[in-house]
């Protein structure tokens, strides 16, 4: 985890994104508000195109909302510069995706550690970070075999590894487990559930699919770029 964490984790208060496109202002997102608090898991499920990726994009600090405003443990980011933008997602989130994205030259060690290299940590105390979250996620065997000798199922664990090395208040993942078979579907669902209460770590994931989004607290359907209905659920009484 980060020194310190706020109870809410994510902020978002009357976002709304659009873009023109010959001649004509396409609205994506109307007005949304969402909290999401420390060791929450919340699913955002909806059709594509209805903005649940842009929404994600948003809560990021990866894209500026036209209007309204995001907070990040605690800190408003409206004002905030790139870098400043930069330092804080690398401080405060980690991000997974339906494709893994990693780097092709390196051993699954080196791509779990090199958020921390970026970090300008020393190598040595980066990779001994790196071995302890890849055998946290069941990989103690396999930190030393690349991308391309890894099935599915491994190189998305060890993008999960990745994203949780810097112990991040918050893991925002879009569509985590749509590359995969039913099969290694499931055991990445069982992986997200047990990351969430070990680590205490919150999860905001994008997805189609309705058994991840079981799995956690709160799932909010989003429709035609509004947070339109919540559904809890009975994870934890």
């Amino acid at each position: 985890m980060t020194d310190l964490i706020a109870p809410t984790v994510l902020r978002a208060r009357d976002v709304s994104v659009h873009y023109e496109e010959g001649g004509n202002s396409i609205q994506v997102l109307s007005g949304v508000n969402l909290e999401v608090c420390r060791g929450e898991m919340v699913a955002i499920i909806g059709a594509s195109g209805s903005g649940k990726s842009t929404l994600l994009h948003a809560l990021g600090l990866l894209d500026k909302p036209n209007t309204g405003s995001i907070e990040v443990n605690g800190t408003q980011t409206e004002s905030l510069n790139e870098s400043e933008r930069s330092q804080l997602r690398n401080k405060v989130l980690g991000f997974v995706y339906q494709f893994h994205h990693l780097l092709a030259e390196f051993d699954a060690l080196d791509n779990v550690a090199m958020p921390l290299i970026v970090r300008r940590m020393k190598r040595k105390d980066a990779r001994e970070q790196a071995q302890q979250i890849l055998e946290q996620v069941g990989l103690s065997q396999r930190v030393h075999h690349y991308p391309g000798q890894l099935s599915g199922g491994e190189r998305q664990r060890v993008a999960l590894a990745r994203a949780l090395v810097t112990r991040p208040a918050c893991v925002l993942a879009d569509e985590p487990t749509g590359n995969l078979d039913r099969y290694t579907a499931e055991g990445m669902f069982e992986l997200l559930s047990r990351v969430n209460e070990e680590f205490g770590t919150a999860f905001v994931i994008v997805t189609h699919d309705q058994a991840l989004a079981s799995l956690a607290h709160r799932q909010l359907v989003m429709d035609k770029g509004f947070l339109t209905q919540e559904i809890k659920t009975d994870r934890r009484s």
